[in-house]
């Protein structure tokens, strides 16, 4: 058997899991299984290790809500089990990446333990868990590593025992509260540290990254021109939440989204935080051209930018001398604009240049998706709908 899969609904009766344990044979119950996902629940958990494998290729664990309604002492048992997870052929390792009521800080000594006996072969490691600076070197030092989720802090680079060159990740996740943390990381190495072999830390990364996600407080130009370096990028994600009553976090210019564009011209999906109600942010309508412009592959868009003079700016894009060049060339195929709870007022005699300018900037658009009750983003929606039936 090669493929085992337990679920949260699966059980043993406890004389039955003491019967399996007392007659194991040699090698265990399941000598050659490669793929095991695996719900952990308080009542699973005293003989789910009976599912381990030394040649377990791909392991996905799961830690069941429910089970966080009992006492505290169940997670040192389950920190317990985790430790014991035979490492060394392992190619992918998943450690519950959506659960948010796990204390993940509690699993940080057995987990980083785990990641310390992982061979050359991991090539994906995804985890909530905060690792050791060790654990987080050895990633770091594994030749074939794409996917990685980097949930705490980057370890100081000061005293490197090996040659520091990153993997050729594919996806990297940044942690919460993090994200500044690594992409200053990235630049100090990139522009302190000499070549190995014409190797610089990121030569291999910066060829490879296609999706990068950072979750970070507030997205400004410190924050995005480092990201620039990855220009290979098909998806950047820049998560932001932002709160009811304080200030707009988003801090980009229409200068500065210009120069994202222009550098990422291979992205497909470009999030920059969840458009706000505050309307006080520095993008106007007008950075939606180089978007359309620069990143002909662009499917999915959500920017802030302010609607105050939305109609103003938009005569001035299709009129303006500093827009004809931009007018002129092909844009991509955008058919939907998230605008979340941007704000728009629109009276009669605006809104068909709103509709035709917004038409002009991306030509496939279809619809603006705002959040409910954002009823003028709808009737715009409708009247793009019209004009695209012409």
């Amino acid at each position: 058997m090669h493929r085992v899969s337990v679920s949260e609904l699966w059980s043993l009766a406890e004389d039955a899991s003491h019967k399996l344990r007392l007659n194991s044979p040699v090698g265990g119950w399941f000598p050659v299984l490669q793929d095991l996902t695996l719900y952990i629940t308080e009542s699973n958990l005293p003989y789910v290790n009976l599912f381990f494998s030394p040649r377990l290729k791909n392991v996905h664990i799961y830690i069941a809500t429910q089970s966080w309604g009992a006492p505290r002492d169940i997670v040192p048992a389950i920190s317990s089990t985790i430790s014991v997870l035979p490492a060394p052929a392992l190619q992918s390792l998943v450690i519950d990446p959506s659960c948010n009521a796990v204390p993940w800080v509690d699993f940080k000594d057995s987990l980083s333990s785990v990641v310390l006996r992982c061979g050359p072969s991991l090539r994906e490691f995804t985890s909530r868990v905060p690792l050791s600076d060790a654990a987080v070197d050895h990633l770091i030092h594994l030749p074939h590593l794409h996917t990685w989720r980097a949930e705490g802090p980057p370890p100081s680079y000061s005293t490197s025992p090996m040659p520091l060159v990153f993997p050729p990740l594919t996806k990297l996740t940044l942690g919460k509260g993090t994200a500044r943390g690594w992409i200053s990381l990235f630049g100090r190495l990139e522009n302190s540290i000499s070549t190995t072999q014409g190797l610089t830390p990121l030569s291999k990364m910066k060829g490879s990254l296609k999706f990068l996600n950072l979750p970070c407080s507030t997205i400004d130009a410190s924050l995005t021109s480092p990201v620039q370096r990855f220009r290979n990028l098909v998806n950047l994600s820049v998560g932001v939440d932002e709160g009811g009553e304080g200030e707009c976090t988003f801090k980009l210019n229409n200068d500065s989204v210009t120069k994202l564009a222009t550098s990422l011209s291979q992205l497909e999906a470009l999030v920059l935080g969840w458009p706000c109600l505050k309307n006080s942010c520095a993008t106007t309508v007008a950075c939606l051209l180089p978007i359309s412009v620069h990143c002909l592959e662009l499917q999915q868009l959500m920017i802030h930018f302010n609607t105050t003079n939305i109609i103003e700016d938009l005569k001035n894009i299709s009129e303006g001398h500093r827009f004809q060049d931009l007018r002129s060339l092909p844009k991509c195929t955008l058919s939907t604009l998230h605008v979340h709870r941007m704000p728009l007022a629109l009276g009669e005699p605006g809104f068909a240049t709103v509709v035709n300018g917004m038409v002009n900037i991306f030509p496939s658009l279809e619809r603006c998706v705002g959040a409910p009750g954002n009823f003028d983003w709808r009737a715009l929606s409708r009247g793009i709908a019209e004009v695209q039936k012409m």
